[in-house]
Order: C-alpha cells, then sequence, then structure tokens
C-alpha cells in the first residue's frame, strides 16, 4: 500500500503544459501543483473535478504540492505514474502476483537493448509496468491516452526477450476499481497496438491490475481480463 499522508483537497482549474495543474483549494487559495503525468489525462481534467494533492514543502522543489488522484465518474482515479512501479514492486517482493513465480529476487531498472525496462527478475525474467487510468466505455480500462514512442520501443524489447527465450511481462495498473477488463486504445495509438499483437504473438504475458484509491492511499486490487 501507498500510504499518503500531508493530503489537501480542492477543484481542478487547469491542466498545462503536461506536468502543472492549477488547483483551487478548499480554503480558497489557488496554487500551481506538478503533475506527474505525460499522458493526455483523457476524462480527468476537466475544470472542477475534485482533486487530492500531497504536500511536500522543500527549497529544493518548484512546486510544493503533487497532484495525486482526481474524482471522477464517481470514483477516485490515481494520476500520479510513480505509484504503479512502488505497487508491483511490493507485489513482487510479497510474491502476490500469481501469474509470475519461481524468481530469485528482485531487481529494478534493468537496461536491455536501448530501454530500460522496470523489473528484472532473476531464474525468471523481466517486466514492465505502465501507469493506465482511462476508461471511455463502462467497466473498460484502457491504455494509452496518448501516442507514445516510448511504449511501442518497450513492448518491441519485451518481444524480442519472450523470442530469445525468456519469460516477459507487461503489467498495466489501473489506478480505478471501476473497471473490470483492459483493452489497447487502438484508435489513439495504431502503432501501439500492433506492437502489443507482435508481443502477444511472442509470448510476452499481458496482465492488468486494478487498484484501491482514496484519500488515505493507493493499495493494489484484482486481475481483470487483458
Amino acid at each position: 500500500m501507498i500510504a499518503l499522508t500531508e493530503t489537501v483537497s480542492g477543484h481542478l482549474i487547469q491542466r498545462y503544459k503536461r506536468f502543472l495543474m492549477d488547483v483551487r483549494l478548499d480554503n480558497g487559495e489557488i496554487i500551481t501543483a506538478h503533475c506527474p503525468n505525460s499522458g493526455s489525462l483523457m476524462g480527468v481534467k476537466e475544470a472542477g473535478m475534485p482533486v487530492v494533492l500531497s504536500h511536500h514543502p522543500s527549497p529544493k522543489r518548484t512546486h510544493a504540492y503533487t497532484a495525486e488522484m482526481v474524482y471522477a465518474e464517481g470514483t477516485w482515479v490515481g494520476i500520479n505514474t510513480q505509484h504503479p512501479n512502488r505497487l508491483v514492486k511490493e507485489a513482487l517482493l510479497a510474491r502476490s502476483l500469481p501469474e509470475i513465480s519461481g524468481y530469485t529476487g528482485v531487481q529494478p531498472e534493468s537496461t536491455v537493448g536501448q530501454s530500460r525496462l522496470d523489473f528484472f527478475l532473476p531464474d525468471w525474467g523481466y517486466v514492465e509496468v505502465k501507469n493506465a487510468h482511462m476508461k471511455r466505455r463502462p467497466h473498460l480500462l484502457e491504455f494509452p491516452d496518448a501516442v507514445t514512442a516510448r511504449g511501442v520501443k518497450h513492448l518491441k524489447e519485451l518481444s524480442q526477450l519472450a523470442a530469445m527465450g525468456h519469460n516477459a511481462a507487461l503489467i498495466y495498473i489501473g489506478q480505478r476499481d471501476d473497471v473490470d477488463h483492459f483493452a489497447v486504445a487502438r484508435d489513439i495509438d495504431p502503432a501501439y497496438g500492433a506492437a502489443f499483437d507482435d508481443a502477444q504473438r511472442a509470448g510476452v504475458m499481458m496482465l492488468a491490475y486494478t487498484c484501491h484509491v482514496s484519500p488515505e492511499g493507493i493499495t493494489l486490487g484484482r486481475g481483470i481480463a487483458c
């Protein structure tokens, strides 16, 4: 679980320049927060939406607030893309992902070819993690919400590893709990869709999980159809 402390709430004014978000706090103050998400934030960036921010005052930070989640369609949706890796690392260390077993360690950030994959598991293989939040249809989690050349590169690296006989997995972490199946948003990024299909044919394991998201914290939830 990722516990959130020192949080404040407010309402979204605007998200702009990819990594900035203006918020009117509940006390009326207007602040600019760091938005740790390079995607389009489709569906969770409308003015007036409730938001939760973590507060990290430090002279080393340009912005003392970090955007953590947005309330949309009756549920909290996590938008901090740093959290999924932490959740997967916790699960791997606890050996609580039933689809992945038999590894003898957990090594973050492994360089493979021209890419840096999120985890190398000795005696098993490689794992890449992607944050997902988008829901355009009932109960359907989708990725990506914007064109992602980096995501395509990761899929190709995983495909090559699988073709060489290594185990390889891509885990989509949906930071919301109102979805029960996953699909690639092929209309948004056809190249990613094609690379996804190639990776599946090569033997890359595709997994997707939900999260329980609340202002108190974020917990890895259940596996969904992928």
